[in-house]
């Protein structure tokens, strides 16, 4: 599902299952220890979908572990991106000379509290989100722009290396050609490698919503 999302120059893999089996790298196992049971069933088949995506990008299945914000730390010359809901998860990776960064997310297909969609949504994002309701009801508009958003972080957090509020990001969903923009302030700053708007792809499949953000490197960089 994931790969339906990304140019063909990244590699993922997903799983709609857990993986008992899966025993991670022990300087990923470092990072469980003050996890509670749930936290490193999700952890475990997140490496697990990476350490699959790595071994399809061609390039080594090496411990990925958890560094500042439970960011995940990819290997040299490699940018991913890893997401799990209740019952998926996905990774996606490619070579730093192609893509500058990544971010992915899944959701599950159903309503926001209306107390998250408060928090989450600008005053602008709030009204869009609710007419998408009245006019599209086949899709649940308001997760879609929680997913949005924590995609938009998971692209942006790993380059400038800095928090941004759900506020920050102002995302506008193209429902027609299921995509998705991302303006950012430039209060914000956008980083080194990051565009002034970032964009991306969202998909609605079964109980799931999927977004993904795929930035390509520089052509000088290649």
């Amino acid at each position: 599902m994931i790969q339906e999302l990304v140019p063909g120059r990244i590699a993922g893999w997903d799983s709609f299952e857990d993986q008992p089996r899966f025993t991670p790298h022990p300087a990923e196992a470092a990072s469980l220890r003050s996890m509670a049971p749930a936290r490193r069933r999700e952890f475990a088949n997140g490496r697990y979908c990476a350490h699959r995506a790595l071994h399809r990008l061609g390039t080594p299945a090496v411990a990925i572990p958890a560094g500042d914000r439970g960011a995940p730390q990819w290997p040299d010359q490699v940018v991913g991106s890893i997401t799990h809901c209740p019952g998926y998860t996905a990774a996606v990776v490619a070579r730093r000379t192609r893509i500058s960064a990544l971010g992915i997310d899944a959701e599950p297909h159903l309503p926001l509290p209306e107390d998250v969609l408060e928090f989450v949504a600008r005053p602008e994002e709030h009204a869009r989100v609710r007419r998408l309701l009245a006019e599209r009801p086949g899709v649940q508009w308001d997760r879609l722009l929680f997913s949005a958003k924590e995609s938009v972080y998971k692209t942006w957090f790993p380059v400038t290396g800095r928090f941004l509020g759900f506020h920050e990001a102002g995302i506008r969903i193209d429902p027609e050609a299921g995509t998705f923009s991302a303006q950012i302030p430039a209060s914000g700053g956008t980083g080194p490698g990051l565009p002034e708007e970032l964009t991306g792809r969202w998909r609605v499949s079964g109980d799931l919503v999927v977004t993904a953000i795929a930035v390509p490197a520089p052509e000088g960089g290649r």
